[in-house]
């Protein structure tokens, strides 16, 4: 089953409802009734695709698959068609290194730094809160840094979860975000934690004393631990579609971003931009939020996710 033993292909399957629809619906509308599959079909099936949110990187590839197995064929069904599709893209989440025993345990450090970043609106409060719980729940002792000190209300919307969570919160209301940081980091050196989870400020990603900032917190996190942040997650929200490639590319330039987690899945049908970003950055996606309690973060799993799509 992997990390965590919330895993729900159920709640993975019903959260991807409106994806499922769109992209399956699309795709056979495009071919159905059609005897070849001639270059007017292929572009309203490049069309259904980027409407989806794959991109066009992603979309080229799907269609050039189409053209080298479909074309050939002799039944070109929408079942085969959406077949080959679905083998293209186990083969993008493969190339990123996404898989089902990915293991946040397996951090040989202790404590084990994580630092989440992402846009406000994104999801990340709640994904730290939600984090926080799973990690608990495998036995680990777990303490969080409320690092987005430039609004009051994150602080304060992490400290509910943090206490739904049950676990310990470090926070200074009107400090410098590093600060805060610092004392998380060596309170839980101090006190034997095992993994601590640092917020950071909601920012959006063209505000660049804010991006400098992120800098700043990686610097003080090394003079504690030189190896440390030991994973650097960048939070997006499955509903912001295209413009999830260039939050991507705005907070990778300022930390080396090592995972994905994606949010509120269960209400879009836009999960094709999970396929593009995989396919335009290479870094696995991790965790995805398939709804608002605080079990509804899941570890990704690649198969089961493009099996709650295209079927099995």
């Amino acid at each position: 089953m992997g990390f965590f033993g919330n895993f729900s292909l159920s709640k993975i399957k019903d959260g991807l409802s409106k994806t499922r629809d769109k992209i399956v619906n699309s795709i056979t509308e495009a071919v159905t009734g059609k005897a070849v599959l001639d270059s007017t079909t292929l572009d309203s099936l490049e069309e259904k695709l980027i409407q989806s949110d794959f991109g066009a990187e992603t979309t080229d590839r799907i269609i050039t698959a189409v053209r080298e197995k479909i074309v050939r064929s002799k039944t070109r069904t929408s079942e085969e068609l959406i077949s080959t599709i679905k083998d293209v893209c186990i083969k993008i989440l493969d190339e990123t290194g996404a898989d089902s025993i990915y293991d946040l345990r397996a951090i040989e450090s202790k404590p084990k730094i994580i630092l989440v970043m992402g846009v406000n609106g994104a999801g990340k409060t709640t994904t730290i809160g939600k984090l926080a719980n799973n990690l608990k729940k495998e036995g680990l002792k777990v303490v969080v840094g409320a690092g987005d000190t430039f609004r009051a209300a994150a602080n304060n919307q992490l400290e509910v979860w943090a206490d739904r969570a049950g676990v310990k919160i470090i926070q200074k209301e009107k400090a410098d975000p590093s600060s805060v940081v610092f004392e998380t980091v060596e309170f839980a050196m101090k006190n034997n934690y095992d993994a601590v989870l640092i917020d950071t400020a909601g920012r959006l990603h063209t505000k660049t004393e804010l991006m400098e900032e992120l800098k700043k917190i990686e610097r003080v996190i090394k003079k504690l631990i030189p190896s440390a942040p030991h994973e650097v997650f960048l939070v997006l929200d499955g509903n912001s579609g295209q413009n999830t490639t260039i939050q991507m590319e705005e907070f990778n330039k300022a930390i080396k971003v090592s995972g994905l987690i994606i949010t509120k899945l269960d209400g879009t049908a836009k999960g094709g931009s999970l396929i593009q970003i995989s396919s335009k950055y290479k870094i696995p996606v991790r965790f995805i939020g398939v709804g608002e309690g605080i079990d509804d973060l899941q570890n990704f799993d690649s198969v089961s996710y493009l099996n709650a799509i295209f079927g099995n």
